[in-house]
């Protein structure tokens, strides 16, 4: 006989009804020869039936006759935290406290594993509840607690059993639970109290002991309800901050307000092998960038060279020292200096990274040359040469200093290995020439495919003279995009930053030209393009 759990609990209802109008027993109005005669007992479930010798399976309410069954609610919400904690501001732990009717499985403790196994996929899984327990008034049995949302009829559990069913007596059921604070995750807490559509909340960085936050503004009047359940809900965290303003271009650090918990910035954290200590509220530091740290450090070969223009305090640096390639490491942060400096010290790479503290412009017209010349009067030199320019918001003006580097040094010679650039940007969009058409504006090339022919218009306009227009297009037939494409290795779209601003990062090899460029005055063509 197939009956699911809505036409049981109508008949239920109808015989209660029944028996309020004065029947003496339910029997006496409607006779179920599947009804069992011990459903009337006190202590016994509210109503039980065997269907069928064959099948041997129970359907058994958990609830006591003297308890009145609530139907079961089916509803998505069910399982999520009550709907009276929105617009929550000061965290009220037993506001979240709510009961709902839950489907569970009570077995025999001999078949539980083969149980579990079958109902493995409808468990109900919540933090700090276990779905499987001892049932109350049986030892020897187990309890199954099943998720409401997921299994809605009798039919579903007896189809997922299959043969079990055969062999023992399962019964299946509603029980009455309490939900409370500790059974949801800060995701589901978090998404329950702010408002609607507004959460926001949700993205977060753990850097060692501290989880960081940016919290838009509309989220501010919450901001230490979110500190506190982060402080509740995340491991191993002892101290939640919000980022309180942009991040600085030139140090690269941001002001911070704690939300929650106690204790120093001073943090440790391990990336691809290498251990990094720092003061995280006066140096930069973001552990989403790790596999991008992690692809280009892969590139580097035993006695390659890194020059590292932005290093802050080591991600690049400190295990590119650890593959055993030479290092030339700067930052202007004094802060990131001293802690690039111990890291390298407590990664025992000190002998192979030699640090600097310098502004990026000078690294690069001092020290960066004078050891790439050095590199290229080493006849046992076969290494590659690498340059990495991780400053987002800058580092594209910095490529401006590598125009003319080696203007007039008579030891460049043309088969000399040439550097490999790989520079960061923030762009709107995620295209590759959009990437490509920053480096080749700051190199002095045009920065668009397109600017070559809309140049040509212009100054077929008459807006310049015949000679000009001449040596105009003398210099874009030597630096027009095209020709720095053909330069570019690699364009990477490491992350989304915001829904308008990506972080990318364009690997190219430095152009022997841009690297011997006079410093004469810049082609009339450019300054067109630029006006």
């Amino acid at each position: 006989m197939n009956l699911s759990v809505r036409s049981l609990w109508h008949i239920w209802s109808s015989l209660k009804r029944c028996e309020k109008k004065g029947f003496a027993s339910l029997s006496s109005v409607v006779k179920f020869p599947f009804l069992s005669k011990s459903s009337r007992s006190w202590n016994q479930p509210a109503f039980s039936w065997t269907l069928g010798t064959s099948e041997s399976f129970c359907l058994s309410s958990s609830v006591q006759s003297n308890t009145p069954l609530r139907k079961p609610n089916m509803e998505t919400t069910i399982i999520l935290p009550p709907e009276t904690v929105s617009g929550m501001m000061e965290l009220d732990r037993g506001a979240f406290q709510k009961k709902i009717s839950v489907p569970h499985v009570t077995v025999k403790s001999s078949i539980i594993n083969s149980v579990i196994k079958c109902l493995k996929k409808y468990l109900l899984k919540l933090e700090k509840s276990k779905p499987v327990r001892t049932a109350d008034d049986d030892g020897d049995k187990k309890e199954i607690l099943l998720n409401p949302i997921l299994v809605k009829s009798l039919e579903v559990i007896k189809k997922e059993l299959g043969e079990i069913i055969s062999k023992d007596e399962v019964t299946f059921g509603y029980r009455e639970i309490t939900l409370g604070y500790e059974n949801w995750k800060a995701e589901d807490i978090l998404k329950a109290v702010l408002p609607a559509n507004q959460e926001g909340a949700q993205s977060f960085s753990i850097v060692g002991h501290i989880l960081h936050l940016n919290l838009r503004e509309h989220l501010l009047p919450y901001k230490t309800l979110i500190g506190e359940v982060y402080l509740d809900k995340v491991p191993n965290i002892s101290m939640v901050v919000n980022k309180v303003n942009t991040i600085d271009s030139t140090y690269r650090n941001f002001q911070m307000e704690i939300l929650g918990g106690t204790g120093d910035t001073v943090v440790t954290v391990k990336e691809n092998g290498c251990s990094f200590t720092m003061d995280f509220a006066r140096v930069y530091w973001n552990p989403r960038l790790s596999t991008e740290h992690g692809r280009v450090v892969g590139r580097l070969r035993h006695g390659d060279v890194l020059y590292d223009v932005m290093a802050g305090v080591g991600p690049f640096a400190v295990p590119a020292g650890r593959k055993k390639c030479h290092v030339l490491a700067n930052d202007l942060n004094p802060e990131s200096f001293n802690a690039l400096v111990k890291n390298c010290t407590k990664n025992k790479v000190v002998e192979r990274v030699k640090c600097f503290n310098m502004d990026g412009h000078d690294f690069i017209q001092t020290i960066l040359k004078a050891d790439l010349m050095e590199r290229w009067k080493d006849p046992h030199f076969v290494g590659s040469v690498h340059i990495t320019m991780n400053l987002p918001a800058l580092a594209v003006t910095f490529l401006p200093s590598f125009k003319g580097l080696m203007n007039g040094v008579q030891e460049v010679l043309q088969d000399v290995e040439l550097p490999v650039v790989h520079v960061y940007m923030f762009t709107k969009e995620t295209a590759e020439d959009v990437a490509i058409g920053q480096v080749a504006e700051n190199l002095g090339y045009l920065s668009k495919p397109s600017e070559v022919a809309k140049a040509g218009e212009v100054l077929q306009d008459g807006a310049l003279d015949s000679d000009t227009f001449k040596n105009c297009e003398k210099s874009k037939s030597h630096k027009s995009y095209e020709s720095l494409k053909r330069h570019v290795q690699e364009v990477i779209h490491v992350r989304q930053v915001a829904p308008n601003k990506a972080m990318m990062r364009v690997s190219f090899q430095l152009p022997l030209e841009v690297l011997l460029e006079s410093s004469d005055e810049e082609p009339l063509c450019k300054k067109l393009k630029s006006s």
